[in-house]
């Protein structure tokens, strides 16, 4: 299954407790690691600041990295428009799950991904 990671969930499961672990090991026994990451979330899950974006760039390094097309950056902003809600970044993650064929966007907050879902094609959102 594959699988789309906005900032939110990234921030989340770059933490080192207990839970965040056991989740991390129930998304690769689900076939469900190793998610995209649109670049553009790096813009709100880092600070530029070496340590303090260690256990981020450690998880990142585990995933792969999708960059944005011309294509693709039309896709989410149409997203957006009809969904009249959303940051440009949230937008871009939506259009990358749908063109990706991804069938899940995991996420910490589903408030402004939910309703920029609706207007995608099999994209379903799943709160981390």
């Amino acid at each position: 299954m594959t699988v789309v990671v906005d900032s939110s969930a990234l921030t989340k499961l770059a933490t080192h407790d207990r839970t965040t672990m056991a989740r991390l090991h129930r998304l690769r026994d689900r076939e469900m690691w190793p998610p995209i990451v649109p670049t553009a979330v790096l813009v709100e899950s880092l600070t530029g600041r070496g340590p303090r974006d260690a256990r981020t760039n450690r998880l990142l390094r585990t995933c792969d990295l999708v960059g944005l097309d011309e294509p693709l950056a039309r896709r989410a902003a149409a997203l957006r428009t009809m969904a009249r809600r959303g940051s440009a970044v949230d937008a871009i993650v939506v259009a990358t799950a749908e063109h990706a064929g991804a069938e899940v966007v995991l996420t910490g907050d589903a408030r402004d991904i939910g309703p920029l879902s609706q207007f995608a094609t099999n994209v379903r959102v799943v709160r981390v």
